[in-house]
């Protein structure tokens, strides 16, 4: 059984990313599973810190992205609205190169919260990064949309 609400089969998540960070940091969706999402990130010139390295900052940003695009999935949109409450990261070993994969899964799907936990793996397959995201559901009909369909203010 799917964890994720109404019809998503038509709901394209890299269409959204366009001018945003997201898009800025090369993050792409590539799969979506019935019990988890995920996406990829380049480890390149917009990703490392000064000592080649992939930047910790850029781990936050893919896992808070992939967190708040599954508990966007998991909400009736028309209804609800989730955003960032919380979040922690637990960098586990340095990525050089190449592109790091992240998998959220939830850890709690309740009313008014939720509760992520992100994945980020290497192309080697060993974990880089652990990280936990809260989101807060909010009465208010999800404003996620394509870069041509947001509104400018």
């Amino acid at each position: 059984m799917s964890l994720w609400v109404g019809d998503v089969a038509g709901i394209d998540l890299n269409a959204m990313a366009g001018s945003t960070l997201i898009e800025t940091l090369g993050i792409e969706v590539v799969e979506l599973r019935d019990d988890a999402l995920v996406a990829r990130m380049p480890v390149d010139h917009r990703t490392v810190q000064p000592a080649g390295v992939l930047h910790g900052g850029a781990s936050v940003a893919l896992a808070e992205t992939l967190a708040s695009w599954a508990g966007y999935l998991a909400v009736d949109r028309e209804r609800f609205h989730v955003v960032g409450q919380e979040i922690n990261a637990n960098h586990i070993r340095p990525v050089f190169s190449g592109w790091v994969t992240a998998t959220a899964t939830p850890a709690a799907i309740g009313r008014r919260s939720q509760v992520w936990e992100v994945r980020i793996i290497d192309e080697a397959g060993k974990l880089a990064c652990i990280s936990r995201c809260t989101l807060a559901v909010i009465e208010q009909r999800s404003s996620y949309a394509a870069a041509a369909e947001r509104s400018s203010g």
